[in-house]
């Protein structure tokens, strides 16, 4: 009996050019600032990543933050949030509506005012 084997399986983001990007870009805005304190590990049109600059307890360096394109929505991960849940009370409820875990927050539109709570609590966690 032979076993065929399957191709790798693609990650699937959302094309260029959609309303995602427009998200994506403004999501990425939000994390900018905090470049030069932390390591961009990865800077990509759908996908920007940052670490402690240093190791941390395991030897590695710390997620910190990232901002990525998925296929029906993008994602802005806030890793402080899960290790410190007090930086979330007072959130809004619509913002709390958007999370996903405790550290993830999930956007299919531009909604500039949750973007700018996002933008204040990311701040609050970052420095």
């Amino acid at each position: 009996m032979t076993i065929k084997k399957l191709p790798p399986k693609k990650l699937r983001t959302a094309p260029r050019g959609t309303a995602f990007t427009a998200i994506f870009t403004r999501l990425k805005k939000i994390l900018e600032p905090f470049a030069a304190d932390y390591a961009v590990i990865r800077d990509e049109p759908d996908f920007y990543h940052l670490d402690a600059k240093h190791a941390g307890r395991r030897k590695k360096p710390s997620f910190v933050a990232a901002v990525k394109i998925h296929n029906g929505y993008v994602s802005f991960y806030l890793m402080p949030v899960y290790e410190h849940p007090e930086l979330l009370e007072g959130i809004s409820d619509e913002l709390r509506r958007r999370m996903q875990g405790k550290s993830c927050f999930n956007f299919t539109a531009v909604d500039e005012v949750l973007f700018e709570e996002l933008a204040d609590l990311t701040r609050a966690a970052l420095q």
